[in-house]
């Protein structure tokens, strides 16, 4: 008889896993782009 093959690992990568761990530069990046867009929707309608 032939010995049996050993299935192959597949590693699963997790998308949310993968967006947590940039969240403490994301946010507060988007942050800032999101209140220097809306003062400058505020200052241009001024």
């Amino acid at each position: 008889m032939s010995s049996p093959t050993p299935a192959p690992q597949t590693s699963d990568i997790d998308a949310v896993e993968s967006v947590v761990s940039s969240m403490p530069l994301v946010l507060p990046l988007a942050g800032a782009v999101l209140m220097f867009l809306l003062a400058f929707i505020a200052v241009s309608m001024a």
